[in-house]
């Protein structure tokens, strides 16, 4: 497996947004969405082995963890190393473009799906056939950085049968729109989407890595 880096930080996004959390990000993504922030996670990296990740893990102060990228499930070897820290007692979150197939992965995993919006450049790449894969507890996100791409995620959100208990979060790429009219684009849809904001970059800015 190759990974860019692990930190233990808060986690900024997603169902467990504030609780503290191990991350690792591993290496290589095969989108380049325009608003991306973790382009320094495309090359390079230190390889390692499924069992030697789990020993480094065991050291934080910590039983929660977030897969992330890149791109993680480009790692052959993510849902044996997901279900190794399940089977550790840890809660586990992976955060994913959308584009990859999730079935294989292990239920108690807790998926973060993107959906890409027209903005980002990837539009059109989710994969449909992996709504049938999310559960409740598990996240549907949307990028947004125009108005544009608000119009496709409350449409996709409407249309598509996503799953009771599956949360659809609209996050506004950093500085992208004006907040007020964004949250009230949301109240006044009627739909039950919620509005995420980065934590980590309200807290650390929106430069900082490794936080």
């Amino acid at each position: 497996m190759t990974i860019t880096e692990i930190f233990h930080s808060i986690q900024g996004e997603g169902p467990f947004q504030g609780h503290p959390t191990v991350f690792v990000r591993f290496t290589g993504c095969d989108l380049r969405c325009r608003w991306c922030d973790t382009a320094h996670a495309f090359h390079g990296g230190q390889s390692i082995t499924r069992e030697v990740l789990v020993e480094r893990l065991a050291a934080f102060p910590c039983r929660r963890a977030c897969l992330t990228g890149g791109e993680p499930l480009l790692q052959h070897e993510l849902p044996e190393l997901a279900s190794a820290l399940i089977q550790a007692n840890w809660s586990l979150s992976l955060e994913t473009g959308g584009h990859r197939p999730l079935a294989g992965l292990p239920p108690a995993l807790t998926i973060v799906a993107d959906v890409k919006c027209p903005g980002s450049g990837e539009g059109g790449s989710f994969l449909l056939e992996n709504l049938a894969h999310l559960k409740r507890g598990d996240e549907l996100k949307f990028v947004v950085a125009d108005e544009a791409d608000v119009d496709f995620a409350l449409s996709f959100h409407a249309s598509q049968p996503i799953p009771p208990g599956v949360r659809a979060c609209i996050s506004p790429a950093w500085g992208a729109l004006d907040l007020p009219a964004l949250a009230r684009r949301i109240v006044d849809s009627g739909q039950d989407v919620v509005l995420g904001m980065q934590l980590h970059k309200i807290i650390w800015g929106a430069e900082a890595q490794g936080v």
